[in-house]
């Protein structure tokens, strides 16, 4: 079930790989429970002292997110969206 929240649609964390492409560069790919759709951030890797926490969830605009069109994709993403939601709060640091 999708989250529809006043400031978005609450999707979770499913994937976190490094890019191929660009040096320093981590890729953060969050999903809707059901799979559905995702949400993409990337985020470089400049420095040691660059605090910035992946949480669990995030809260992104309906606009912003892409659909899954691969069945063994969404099946994948909705699997680890529901584990994540089940276990740990949305703001939990991961």
């Amino acid at each position: 079930m999708t989250e529809q929240l006043d400031n978005g649609i609450r999707v979770w964390l499913v994937e976190r790989t490094y890019s191929d492409d660009e040096q320093n560069l981590i890729i953060l790919t969050y999903a809707t429970p059901d799979g559905e759709q995702y949400y993409r951030k990337e985020r470089a890797l400049t420095s040691f002292t660059d605090v910035r926490d992946t949480t669990a969830a995030v809260d992104a605009d309906p606009n912003n997110l892409g659909s899954v069109d691969d069945t063994d994709l969404q099946e994948q993403y909705a699997t680890e969206a529901q584990r994540m939601q089940e276990t740990h709060d949305h703001d939990d640091v991961i």
